[in-house]
């Protein structure tokens, strides 16, 4: 959908040309009343282009992508702009409101349960009319996301296995050396955008804290991804190469305190000691170790560990990709 010179629509919000909006998509009312939805800054350009969505918050404990998408769309000039760009800053409200990555009213994954069912828990309502009334909307999808409070992720951009034709593109131009193709787990915000035709990718960087230089990546990211499908001036910068991975993710065998011994983005051998699980007594009860020659991609850092936590997600090198 490319918009010309005309009042863009999404839900129940519109933005005439050159002028900014925000408002909110109703998902259902809390029990104490409050509106809940996902909330919306749009600005539409004065001359034709793509519909950006810029999307974050999909975990409630990642606060980076927050902000940079409410910075991202407040930088924006809509006299300068071709097309049009939507900013979802937290799209899970009520995990936002706890605290935490799950939903504070289902505990339930938003992560996890695209396309969602409109007659399901809040969570998946609010997947469902993401999938009904954002989808349509847009041309593209940009989900910014953190290694969360849980841990701490390398920069790299989520290219998802089967529709690389389609996404590449704008992976390259999010400009983060390393590449995960593949996410095998399902239900993200990326699959009904992708499986509707339009490109959508993951951007993962920093957590376990906010930090500016995470948000300040994001938004490098966006206006580059911007530049790369026409809509701001300047020429897309590219890397002369990008690093292709896929993930495992390593799960504790035993609870206790877990020690890293390898930091997110960091090369390792074959057998290398990546981290370990300690009883209260010191006692090592359980070592992780490389499979493999790779990357560490996420490591933990809330120390409590439970039988099942994962502990550190290992990138396993597929070679380099130039542009």
């Amino acid at each position: 959908m490319t918009t010309t010179e005309t009042t863009y629509t999404i839900g129940s919000l519109s933005c005439v040309p050159g002028e900014r909006a925000h408002g909110l998509i109703p998902v259902g009312v809390s029990s104490y009343g409050v509106d809940l939805g996902i909330p919306l800054l749009v600005v539409n350009g004065t001359e034709p282009g793509p519909v950006l969505c810029v999307d974050a918050g999909v975990h409630g404990d990642e606060y980076d992508g927050q902000e940079a998408v409410r910075r991202v769309v407040a930088e924006t000039d809509p006299a300068s702009l071709r097309g049009t760009l939507v900013g979802i800053p937290c799209m899970n409200t009520p995990a936002f409101e706890a605290a935490a990555r799950t939903s504070g009213l289902d505990h339930a994954n938003l992560n996890r349960i695209f396309p969602g069912d409109a007659n399901g828990s809040y969570s998946l309502r609010l997947a469902a009319t993401f999938v009904d009334q954002v989808v349509p909307a847009i041309d593209a999808l940009v989900d910014l996301h953190t290694g969360g409070t849980f841990g701490e992720i390398t920069p790299l951009t989520i290219v998802q296995g089967g529709y690389e034709e389609l996404a590449t593109e704008i992976g390259l131009a999010a400009r983060h050396r390393v590449i995960w193709k593949g996410g095998k787990w399902g239900g993200t915000v990326r699959h009904p955008t992708l499986a509707a035709g339009k490109p959508a990718i993951t951007i993962e960087a920093g957590g376990g804290t906010y930090r500016e230089e995470t948000v300040e990546l994001h938004v490098d990211s966006v206006r580059n991804i911007m530049r790369q499908l026409n809509m701001i001036d300047g020429e897309a910068a590219l890397r002369d190469s990008y690093t292709e991975v896929s993930g495992t993710f390593a799960r504790a065998a035993a609870g206790g305190f877990f020690l890293g011994h390898a930091e997110p983005g960091e090369g390792c051998r074959a057998g290398d000691l990546l981290g370990r699980v300690v009883d209260h007594y010191g006692h090592t009860v359980e070592e992780v170790r490389a499979p493999e020659d790779g990357i560490v991609l996420w490591q933990r850092r809330i120390r409590t560990v439970r039988p099942g936590d994962e502990v550190v997600i290992f990138g396993q090198v597929h070679g380099e990709l130039r542009p």
